[in-house]
């Protein structure tokens, strides 16, 4: 399965051609796929590099780095995030509360010292210069945070995935093909509204900006319709009621009031700290993303962005960084995804037109 599963993100996520050059970030936990992906890179002509992590690396960094250590930036990640042709994420964590105590300070210096090569970063992957995208390989970490056996999510994963399929690719084309119906029409259209009945009445304008058909070549598992909503335009009142995780720690039931594109009232049932903290950095306060999960391979809340924001009958909304593709211009060190149920009454309106209900579209193909 990790040979089918490294062929889909070479030769689909990342559409790999000779000469092009592979960065690999992961920990060694991931070694099967590590291994596939080798050969899959170089069956297509490319060549591959390994970023890889060990066990406590974060902690120890975080523990004993001194101001002038979180200042630096390595010049190997930079020159692989400005200069090769692809990049791929793979989570494989050893722990997921590696950063559980950290310095807060140290953690947002460390931040800044790489804005400006994630800047550039952001700048290519809008262009697809880069050709970038994020996985996972199942884990323990990742099980236990979803409550599963490590067996029950590594079916779960290759579900999602669409690797359970005979041919994975054909399906992820069959998903652009339909997902590119809803994009066109809401491309046509200027204003939208949020609305469920945990409390979200929420609009903004997209009126300039563009609806991404997010087909599987920049995530893996992929399904959502995405764009970055003006943001002066957003007004009203959100409520997430899908747990997440920032920062190692989990936010529960989190409600928002926005005003002219900002938000000027925050809580949270559990993690109002973490809420607090964010809210102080630059740009936090201003949706960078407006987002409609479309895979229905996914209804089991797993406390990972990568596959709950994914998961049909819901809609997310992002906290800072704007996408450049989308024609957005918040920007923030924070891109956080909040996610909300729509399959119990909840509503999508464009342009006084209701398009979506208890979480399935009324339009497409």
């Amino acid at each position: 399965m990790y040979q089918k599963y490294a062929n889909l993100l070479v030769n689909y996520c990342l559409e790999m051609q000779k000469g092009d050059r592979l960065a690999v970030r992961s920990t060694y936990l991931a070694e099967p796929l590590l291994q596939a992906l080798s050969e899959e890179v170089y069956k297509a002509g490319g060549q591959i590099e390994f970023l890889m992590s060990f066990q406590g690396q974060d902690h120890i960094y975080y523990e004993f780095a001194k101001d002038e250590q979180l200042d630096y930036f390595s010049p190997f990640v930079s020159y692989a995030l400005e200069n090769f042709e692809c990049y791929l994420y793979i989570q494989s964590p050893f722990n997921l509360n590696s950063l559980q105590g950290a310095n807060k300070e140290k953690v947002v210096r460390a931040k800044k010292a790489k804005q400006p090569t994630m800047n550039i970063y952001s700048q290519r992957t809008a262009t697809r210069n880069l050709k970038r995208s994020l996985c996972v390989f199942p884990c323990n970490a990742l099980a236990q945070m979803a409550g599963m056996t490590l067996s029950n999510y590594q079916d779960f994963v290759f579900k999602a995935c669409k690797l359970d399929a005979a041919d994975p690719i054909a399906e992820w084309i069959k998903v652009r093909q339909q997902q590119q119906a809803i994009v066109d029409h809401l491309n046509k259209s200027t204003q939208i509204k949020y609305l469920n009945n945990s409390g979200t009445d929420i609009s903004f304008s997209t009126e300039g900006r563009t609806w991404i058909n997010s087909d599987g070549q920049t995530n893996m598992p992929s399904g959502e319709v995405y764009t970055s909503p003006v943001e002066n335009s957003v007004n009203g009142i959100v409520h997430f009621n899908m747990p997440s995780i920032y920062m190692s720690q989990e936010v529960r039931d989190v409600t928002l009031e926005v005003k002219d594109g900002e938000v000027i009232r925050w809580n949270a049932k559990s993690g109002q700290q973490v809420l607090d903290e964010v809210f102080a950095l630059p740009g936090a306060k201003v949706f960078g993303e407006a987002a409609i999960g479309t895979n229905y391979s996914i209804q089991t809340i797993t406390k990972n962005t990568l596959f709950d924001e994914k998961m049909g009958g819901t809609v997310h909304m992002a906290l800072g960084q704007s996408y450049l593709q989308t024609g957005g211009k918040n920007q923030s060190p924070v891109h956080w995804d909040l996610i909300t149920e729509m399959r119990d009454g909840g509503e999508i309106w464009t342009d006084d037109e209701l398009i979506y209900k208890n979480g399935e579209f009324l339009i497409g193909a």
